[in-house]
């Protein structure tokens, strides 16, 4: 039975948006979207609806508390942003499409790394800007061939950026909370060591892990310190696991030599983060996970699991089972 479904896509979406999602629906499904990522609009959205999908809308107890919530899709991997204990609480399936957008991500986080070190943005905000910065940008502008890069964090993503990096030649090393197995290093060509010996001997720092109690304010102030003068720092992971103040100040102070950034502890970011106006700080909007040939698939996947749900089938995705 397929009648009477109603999803909700959390985030805020224009109309052609709905219309491309809505095509991947069983028959008699309709979806709809909240009218803004105010708390009152999203409870709104959330009224008389069975299913839901976020992005990068939180999705909060009072939210998991609407009747008829059975449960919550993650576009994406990090459900950070979501109450799980009060999804357990109200009887809500929280999934996620685990490893769909590893590629995408980790293909981002290269492109920050060569866009920092290659003072590629530096270069094209100089020529826009009517300067021609050859001379200017020489000194500071490095090969990532050779290097050592160091990953925090070793799941899909991780493992991703280990294969496109293979072709650079890099000494890879990386930390996590379990070490991989001997083969799996060995077939990666990437080694262990805590997270303060990564933090000393990188070139490139790439943030790459879950936000969650373990990896929250993970680097600041101190751990920024460890890290050579002429380094660079990526992060790809979440906001929460960066201090911004602190990657700014040691941005300010020439104690590091750039940084790329697709994630912000506040997003959209507000007009006062501290990154802002630095030129050897690329910042991108949180598109890393977004890919348009990667749509399809990842609808399939999750309109297939919230259908596995509705029909009393167990989803391929199953995160949190209630």
């Amino acid at each position: 039975m397929t009648d009477d479904v109603t999803l909700v896509l959390l985030d805020p979406a224009a109309p052609d948006r709905l219309e491309r999602i809505a095509a991947f629906l069983p028959e008699g499904w309709q979806i709809r979207t909240a009218a803004s990522r105010d708390a009152a609009d999203q409870e709104a959205a959330l009224a008389g609806a069975q299913f839901a999908i976020t992005g990068d809308v939180p999705v909060t107890a009072a939210m998991m508390a609407v009747p008829g919530l059975r449960a919550v899709h993650k576009w994406g991997v990090g459900y950070d942003g979501i109450d799980l204990d009060a999804a357990r609480a109200a009887g809500v399936r929280v999934l996620r499409t685990t490893g769909s957008n590893a590629v995408a991500v980790a293909e981002t986080t290269l492109g920050l790394i060569l866009a920092v070190n290659r003072n590629i943005m530096r270069g094209h905000c100089g020529i826009q800007g009517g300067q021609w910065l050859k001379g200017a940008l020489g000194p500071s502008s490095m090969k990532l061939s050779g290097r050592t890069v160091g990953i925090v964090g070793m799941g899909y993503i991780g493992k991703a950026l280990v294969r496109l990096l293979q072709g650079f030649g890099c000494t890879v090393i990386y930390t996590k909370r379990s070490p991989l197995s001997e083969a799996e290093e060995a077939e990666l060509g990437a080694q262990f060591v805590p997270l303060e010996e990564l933090l000393t001997r990188a070139d490139v720092v790439t943030l790459n892990c879950e936000l969650n109690a373990s990896t929250r304010n993970l680097i600041g102030a101190a751990q920024l310190a460890m890290m050579k003068p002429d380094a660079i720092l990526v992060n790809a992971a979440r906001g929460g696991v960066l201090d911004e103040a602190a990657l700014a100040e040691a941005i300010h102070a020439n104690r590091l030599r750039g940084a790329g950034i697709d994630v912000f502890a506040v997003e959209p970011i507000q007009p006062d983060n501290p990154l802002i106006g630095l030129d050897r700080v690329v910042l991108t909007p949180h598109v890393a996970a977004i890919s348009a040939d990667s749509f399809a698939l990842s609808l399939e996947r999750m309109i297939g699991n919230l259908l596995a749900i509705h029909e009393g089938r167990d989803p391929r995705d199953i995160d949190i089972l209630v």
